[in-house]
């Protein structure tokens, strides 16, 4: 399974909206864009898709921007990919030949697995574990 860039800026736009979630903060597109190198115009498309599948919500105004829409702990991975790259997990049925069968068998159990951790990381998790740079001096 290749990471497609449109799911990476989605996952890094979203792990920026959980560390700013307990604050409150809302968000402007160019701050997130700024934060993960992400080009404006192309965020304003994936958080408009993260907007009308419920993952994010925006303000208008002055003071608008964009947060999320839950807490980050109820939102995985899984969700992410589900929304953003459609039923990526969903069961092979073609089992034609002589090796269909197993093929299609052993398909289904990695993209069960894949779909099980994917469930099991959640943005707050995310949002925790991004590493400091040290400085040494």
């Amino acid at each position: 399974m290749k990471l497609t860039v449109k799911l990476e800026y989605a996952c890094r736009a979203l792990v920026q909206l959980a560390k700013r979630f307990e604050r409150g903060d809302v968000s402007s597109i160019e701050d997130l864009a700024n934060a993960e190198s992400i080009p404006p115009k192309y965020l304003a498309q994936i958080l408009g898709e993260l907007r009308n599948g419920g993952l994010v919500e925006s303000r208008r105004g002055k003071q608008g921007g964009y947060l999320l829409a839950r807490d980050p702990k109820s939102v995985t991975l899984y969700d992410v990919i589900v929304l953003v790259e459609g039923e990526v997990f969903a069961e092979i049925g073609r089992s034609s030949g002589e090796s269909g069968n197993a093929v299609a068998a052993a398909w289904n159990e990695l993209q069960a697995q894949l779909a099980k951790q994917a469930r099991s990381v959640s943005l707050a998790e995310l949002a925790v574990s991004e590493t400091q740079e040290m400085y040494y001096i």
